[in-house]
Formats: structure tokens, sequence, C-alpha cells
């Protein structure tokens, strides 16, 4: 089939890379424009962008697929299907009709549940134990469509958002050319999402991620790792924000600390929640480098009773 390839982050890349592989013809790509980033605030392509520009396959950067000009482009390449994997813009129903066989989306749950923007995220931080990737035919609803296959992935205690969405993103890889396959060859039928089950998962900002230290250290722990590499969680101290990498519970005899209160200890730093303590992993001051906790604390030396987050 002659494919339109939407995407734009790295978790998309293992995804083109594989039609790129396959039997199919991906004949463009549609990714976010250019972005300012960094401090010296160039420009910078997508990473879909710079894969599909190493492919020798061309860009289309509509601010917004909406554009009419964007819409004559898609008209004109006359694909059979358009595969999605996070490209980041609702696509309006004037563009879901044109590929004879639609729009598929792989998105990274188990539909119906985490339906939104950071289902990854949400997965760790609710607990669940078993999450996965799904194909779908896009719809005008936020990933409501009826659901091609599906395939599953554990989630481990100590995973991060990075280390789960990574595994997905290349059995996801995997499903989505197998269900162009199938659309190809007629054997494969969406299926309606069942009605219950319903969970969503919308974006997290910088700002939802403060750490709450009265919750229970595991609570506490699921959300720091589901925030891992991104927003980031992060608490305050001494007025500025500390960034927080991965921690651990604290198991055996209870430290008896307060929410928030720190205790720098031979075997490291340790912090006070809503019900047991937690074990700081790497730590990142405000304008200053990752580093281990204990470092953090021969520099930063709080005293007795000195909390995070006030």
């Amino acid at each position: 089939m002659r494919l339109l390839f939407a995407g734009t982050p790295e978790a998309a890349v293992p995804s083109l890379d594989a039609l790129l592989g396959s039997r199919h013809d991906v004949v463009a790509v549609l990714t976010r424009p250019d972005a300012r980033a960094g401090r010296g605030r160039r420009s910078v392509r997508s990473p879909i962008a710079e894969r599909a520009d190493a492919a020798g396959v061309p860009v289309l950067q509509p601010r917004s697929p909406r554009e009419p000009a964007f819409l004559e482009q898609l008209t004109d390449l006359a694909v059979d299907c358009a595969p999605v994997v996070a490209y980041g813009a609702l696509v309006p129903p004037a563009a879901l009709e044109l590929p004879r066989h639609g729009w598929v989306n792989l998105h990274f749950s188990l539909l119906p549940a985490w339906r939104g923007a950071a289902p990854v995220q949400h997965a760790i931080m609710a607990g669940d134990q078993l999450t996965g990737a799904a194909t779908f035919r896009l719809e005008a609803g936020l990933d409501t469509g009826p659901v091609y296959g599906v395939v599953t992935e554990p989630i481990g205690p100590a995973d991060t958002a990075g280390d789960l969405l990574g595994r997905l993103a290349l059995s996801g890889a995997g499903l989505l050319v197998a269900t162009l396959d199938g659309i190809e060859a007629g054997t494969l039928v969406a299926e309606p999402q069942p009605t219950d089950g319903i969970s969503l998962a919308p974006r997290i900002e910088t700002a939802d991620a403060q750490v709450d230290w009265a919750l229970p250290a595991t609570v506490v722990d699921r959300r720091v790792r589901g925030l891992t590499p991104a927003p980031g969680a992060w608490t305050l101290w001494r007025g500025d924000r500390l960034r927080l990498g991965p921690l651990t519970p604290v198991t055996g005899d209870d430290p008896g600390l307060a929410p928030g209160e720190l205790s720098v200890r031979p075997d490291g730093v340790l912090v006070g929640t809503g019900s047991g303590a937690v074990r700081l992993g790497q730590v990142q001051p405000a304008g200053k480098r990752l580093q281990p906790a204990p470092d953090w604390a021969r520099g930063a030396r709080p005293t007795a009773g000195e909390v995070l987050g006030a």
C-alpha cells in the first residue's frame, strides 16, 4: 500500500523504520513543524523528520493538518492508508476521509484504558502491572475508534515511563506492520472498543509533576517513575525546584520521618512520606547537573527537621 506516515517523537521512529523495511511504500511523512530549542533557540527538526530526511522521504510539516494546502497535498498523494504514531495534532474529518483505508493509529495502551496523550505515564502512576499497545482506526473521538490488534507488555517494579515506552515502541512497530498487512490482505477487521474499562490519560504538564510527600511511599515511587524522563518529577528545596530521578521505598523499620522531612544517613538520603519513607536516587538542583543524592546533600547540608516541598 501507498502510505503517509504521521509521527513526531523518538518513540515513533521504530514504526517508521519498520514500515520503510516492509513491502509497503512510505511516499511521504507528516510531522510537526521544526521547533526552537536549547539556549541558543536554534531550529530543531523532529526525530521523525530527521529519519525521513535520511531515508529520502518527502516531509510535510503544516502548522495544522486542517490547512487547505495540506489537504490538497494529501489528495494528490493518493495514499491507501495513513499510519499514525504520536503525531501530536488532531486530524480533521476532511483528512480522515481521504485515504482508502483511513488512518491507523498505534496507541501505547490496551484500549479503552488510558485514552489520551500520556498513556504510559498514567499506567505506571496508577500502579498497573500490565499494559501494551493497540492499533485502531482513527476517528473524530479521542482514541475511540475500533481496534485492529494489540500486544501486551508487563510493567516492572522499577520501570520508568522511558523504559516502558522504549519497549512498547519496538513491539508496537511490529504490530503496526502486521495490522497494515492484514488490512491490505482483507483478513483483518477492526472491532469496536468495549464500553467498560475506559480511563483517560491527559497530558501531564510540569506544574502537575510536583511531588506530594503526603502520599504513601509506594504512590510517590510510582509517580516519580511515571514522570521520568518527562516532564520530570520535582519538589521545592529552599524555594527552588529540585528535580527528582527514580527513588526507592524504604523497607524494614519505619524511620519515623514526617512528610517531606529529610534525613541524611550512611545508607543514603531518606525523605518521609504519608506512609513510610523513600530513599532518593539522583537529584538535579536548579541550574546544575543530575547528581547522586548523597553528593547533593553534602553540598546542601540540610539541617535537622528540614523538609522538601516547603
